[in-house]
């Protein structure tokens, strides 16, 4: 298993199965422990891109 840092920013909120705070999807999200490097890296890329369609997004976890 890898140990790349989990993009989770405690801000759980779904959109059609996507958080909007880190840009998963519930599946990639409960997988995430499992997965190698290869497959975190992946995932990330995805979320990166998903995350910038989401644009206007409030992505902090309000105090």
């Amino acid at each position: 298993m890898s140990s790349s840092k989990n993009p989770c920013i405690s801000l759980c909120k779904f959109d059609a199965d996507i958080c909007l705070g880190c840009g998963r999807s519930k599946k990639e999200i409960k997988a995430w422990k499992k997965l190698d490097k290869d497959q975190r890296s992946e995932i990330l890329s995805l979320a990166k891109k998903r995350m910038s369609t989401l644009k206007g997004a409030d992505r902090r976890k309000k105090k």
